[in-house]
């Protein structure tokens, strides 16, 4: 398992969730949502910095019989504008299935309700997605995903 702080980023068309892991990549917890569009790569980059991150994982949401949509055109466009921001190698893909559906359950189970849910859901779906690729790691030896090379 390679030593270092990894973020985990869940893109929506408005709230973009983001989480965190510790150093050793044991627990992915929730740490930030950033306001999609202006602005918000901007920001992951800052918390990329602020977090010594060695990696950003983005969540890349197909269906369930794996095809990629519109909102998976959306994550691989975003992934590009983040990789371009970041040293070579530092953004990855990996398919999020089920991670809103994941965090919604255990946000609904842990009593938060309504508004407060809405705030904090793309934080836990990304903390969801983080701690599979933590788990992936950790069984496999090698990083899941696929590396985004960017746009240049």
């Amino acid at each position: 398992m390679r030593r270092g702080v990894r973020l985990g980023v869940d893109v929506g068309s408005v709230r973009v969730g983001v989480a965190r892991c510790d150093p050793d990549g044991i627990l992915a917890s929730p740490l930030e949502t950033v306001k999609s569009g202006k602005g918000d790569i901007d920001r992951l980059v800052e918390l990329v910095a602020e977090h010594e991150a060695i990696e950003v994982v983005v969540g890349l949401p197909t269906s369930l019989s794996g095809r990629e949509g519109p909102a998976a055109q959306a994550a691989r466009r975003f992934a590009d504008r983040l990789a371009d921001r970041l040293p070579p190698g530092t953004v990855r893909l990996h398919d999020e299935r089920l991670t809103t559906v994941t965090a919604e359950s255990g946000l609904r189970a842990g009593g938060v309700h309504g508004r407060a849910r809405r705030k904090v859901v793309d934080q836990a779906a990304a903390a969801v997605l983080l701690q599979a690729v933590l788990d992936a790691e950790r069984l496999t030896g090698s990083p899941p995903g696929e590396i985004v090379r960017g746009s240049s």
